[in-house]
């Protein structure tokens, strides 16, 4: 974790002095008791830059379970052109669900790879939707976002009940949920990490293999 004080101007009194001590001995230890091994230092785009572990086999959320997967397909979200349509509408494909805002660095580094997933795999049955979580005001810049990434795939904005079921354990973002053709999940991907596109083309490859059963 990295901590940053703007240095004051002027002279500084030995009672400022031992206010800062004090704040920055509370700030270390409450990382120490709040951090975890496998944090990753990251750059102020939010992009990693330190060798911690990658974030790609995080635990599964709470929609992995017969209960919940069938609530998470249920949850409804809104296309571009305003089409009403869920997870359970694409059952027999392979679906990425991906957790996007134009405003969000490793977003854009994600999206190129989305894109060329998308050239890949789409005539063998893959599904890529790409719902904003930006905002609001971040739903302005989708046009814009689509353009500069040339984006063929299916983009929409999830409703409130489906951004809270999916991200209410953990809201950073990118995240990818992949879907089999029986809309189970797979595999989520938290965040963005230089190993998370040969692995998501792996579990997209080996869900669009798997024989129906």
């Amino acid at each position: 974790m990295q901590f940053a004080f703007r240095r004051p101007s002027g002279t500084t009194s030995s009672a400022h002095l031992l206010r800062l001590t004090i704040i920055v001995l509370c700030l270390l230890a409450a990382a120490a008791c709040g951090g975890s091994d496998d944090s990753q230092t990251t750059s102020e785009t939010g992009t990693p830059t330190g060798p911690a572990p990658p974030r790609t086999t995080f635990p599964m959320p709470p929609v992995n379970n017969s209960g919940t997967t069938a609530a998470a397909n249920a949850q409804s979200f809104t296309l571009l052109d305003n089409r009403r349509t869920r997870l359970s509408d694409y059952q027999g494909q392979v679906v990425v669900l991906d957790f996007y805002a134009t405003w969000c660095g490793p977003c854009r580094i994600e999206t190129p790879h989305l894109v060329e997933l998308h050239r890949r795999y789409a005539a063998k049955g893959l599904r890529i939707i790409g719902l904003n979580v930006g905002g609001p005001q971040d739903r302005e810049q989708v046009p814009a976002y689509v353009e500069e990434f040339r984006i063929p795939y299916m983009l929409g904005y999830p409703d409130p009940a489906m951004t809270q079921l999916y991200l209410s354990d953990d809201d950073r973002i990118p995240q990818a949920f992949i879907f089999d053709r029986k809309g189970r999940l797979v595999k989520r991907f938290i965040s963005y990490d230089d190993s998370m596109p040969a692995e998501l083309e792996r579990i997209v490859q080996q869900s669009l293999d798997a024989p129906a059963d």
